[in-house]
């Protein structure tokens, strides 16, 4: 497959986008425009959303805005309703919104801290398949991306919620791929380490393997246009992540209880 093909995946799917606004859903959203795409962003701001949607539209795609809440079931369903309404389905979900859930001492604990985590993190992406997963099945068409992340993999120093929002959100796609995969509906799940955007900025130490934007986009890109079950990068800190699933407790305790990179 060439380049000439992949760039032929993305003209006029219809993709509707969570998390839109800044950092990786904003790169996406303008590459997928790019690329002769019709883009249904939501994300709470609706400003920011707006300059996107400009931008997005002057380089060749078109734009849809939805200033809503992934929190926001409701909302959520009306802005799937709105976007297959005017270009008559919606091919392919991005879950992307998130949060990284920044806090210190016994905070990262709080249940009401927690829960606002799982909620953005699990529960928006579940908010945004339910939308649009009856009508793919109903047309046996469709593909489902997961931005979940290497945090999903085991729990992470100071990560708690963050950790298990991101592996609950995995399992619960697989889970959706074991059910939909025989009746034409694809799912991928994209798991980044870190990548410099601004959920990653203002920490003092030093990530392992930061990745700039700009490299990073190209692999989401064809992880979607291969649609591949899993995609995880870089691959030096995926290879190590996935070591560390097979690790016994107590060396992977005395590893993973020296990073500092969320502080």
């Amino acid at each position: 497959m060439g380049t000439w093909h992949f760039f032929m995946f993305w003209k006029d799917k219809v993709v509707f986008l969570t998390g839109a606004s800044s950092g990786i859903g904003e790169a996406l959203a303008v590459e997928i425009a790019k690329q002769g795409a019709v883009v249904g962003m939501l994300a709470r701001r609706g400003e920011l959303l707006k300059e996107l949607a400009a931008k997005c539209e002057s380089v060749g795609g078109k734009a849809r805005v939805f200033a809503c809440d992934v929190t926001d079931a409701d909302g959520v369903q009306k802005a799937a309703d709105d976007l297959r309404e005017e270009f008559g389905g919606v091919d392919i979900l991005i879950a992307n919104a998130g949060i990284g859930g920044n806090t210190s001492g016994l905070d990262v604990y709080k249940p009401k801290q927690v829960r606002k985590v799982i909620e953005i993190n699990l529960m928006g992406a579940v908010n945004a398949v339910y939308a649009v997963l009856p009508q793919m099945l109903e047309q046996k068409s469709g593909q489902l991306v997961a931005i979940s992340s290497l945090a999903g993999f085991r729990g992470l120093p100071k990560s708690a919620a963050y950790s298990a929002s991101k592996g609950a959100m995995t399992n619960f796609f697989e889970s959706v791929r074991l059910d939909v995969q025989s009746q034409g509906v694809s799912v991928t799940i994209i798991q980044p380490g870190f990548i410099k955007t601004p959920l990653t900025s203002g920490r003092a130490n030093k990530m392992p393997f930061l990745m700039e934007l700009e490299d990073a986009i190209p692999l989401f890109l064809r992880a979607i246009e291969k649609q591949k079950r899993f995609a995880a990068f870089p691959w030096q800190l995926a290879t190590f992540v996935r070591l560390g699933r097979i690790f016994p407790a107590w060396i992977y305790d005395k590893i993973a209880s020296g990073a500092k990179y969320r502080e």
